[in-house]
């Protein structure tokens, strides 16, 4: 009986060992499987991208990390994903891939690629500035992320030409608004407009005017000394402005623009001769 007993735990023992090794053998085979699908369906994405089907490609490069989530593949995946829909203007589209790599992969070393990429699908994104500047910040907030946390990247330099534009149109819209106040004698609000130009947008077109305009608005209110102060600051770092010029005027109503006094004197020379003709 006990013979007979040792045997059956030797046959159950057995049984489970083969089990076992057959469990191994799929697992194995479905791994295999898997990892061969993978490449398949990277493969069809490329394919897809270079033909131009970009929906194609994205639904592939998404099936990719579906089957490894957790593999080097996953993270590359999301990344062409979203850049398939960036090369045929699905920004949208782009955008939700950038950000589920963000978050999902924050290890990543194409982290600086990512925020580029998102930064300039926003960029694109930019229709009308005067009326949504939401695309326009967002492009903004993710420039400075690359040009900030990823200086000595390919990116940053991209990023701070396109950062410059950005800026630009912001401090224009900033100017536009205040010169509306202007009109409208709402004298503080336009002056807060003009400050926020010589403050977060020094490096644009912009300041010129913005500081001869605070000229104005000061020595308006009585406030000749702020007035002066701005000028100054017009005639030290933009002396041969044409808006120092007109600061000039502000304070000395008898200024004459040397430019207008050429052509001042050019009239009265041809009206001279003109008068000449019929002495």
């Amino acid at each position: 009986m006990k013979y007979i007993f040792t045997i059956i735990i030797l046959f159950v023992i057995l049984f489970f060992n083969g089990c076992a090794k057959e469990k191994e053998k799929e697992i194995v085979l479905d791994s295999t499987d898997l990892e061969q699908q993978m490449i398949e369906a990277y493969n069809k994405g490329l394919k897809a991208l270079e033909e131009g089907d970009v929906l194609y490609a994205a639904k592939n490069f998404n099936i990719v990390e579906n089957i490894y989530p957790q593999s080097i593949w996953a993270p590359r995946s999301i990344l062409m994903s979203a850049y398939s829909y960036y090369s045929q203007d699905y920004y949208g589209d782009a955008i939700f891939e950038l950000k589920r790599f963000l978050k999902n992969y924050p290890s990543n070393d194409n982290y600086p690629y990512a925020y580029f990429l998102l930064a300039t699908c926003y960029y694109e994104t930019i229709k009308d500035e005067k009326k949504d500047l939401s695309s326009l910040l967002e492009s903004k907030k993710y420039f400075k992320i690359v040009i900030d946390e990823y200086p000595n990247t390919d990116f940053s330099l991209d990023a701070k030409f396109k950062l410059a534009l950005i800026n630009s149109i912001l401090a224009s819209k900033e100017l536009y608004i205040g010169k509306y106040y202007l009109s409208q004698k709402k004298w503080i609000p336009a002056m807060n407009r003009f400050k926020n130009i010589i403050t977060e947008y020094e490096s644009t077109e912009y300041v010129e005017e913005a500081l001869h305009r605070l000229v104005e608005v000061n020595y308006y209110l009585g406030l000749k000394s702020e007035a002066k102060k701005y000028a100054v600051l017009l005639g030290y770092n933009y002396q041969s402005s044409e808006w120092y010029k007109e600061s000039y005027r502000v304070f000395n109503k008898k200024y004459e623009n040397p430019r207008d006094k050429i052509e001042k004197d050019k009239q009265n020379f041809i009206i001279k001769k003109f008068k000449n003709l019929f002495k």
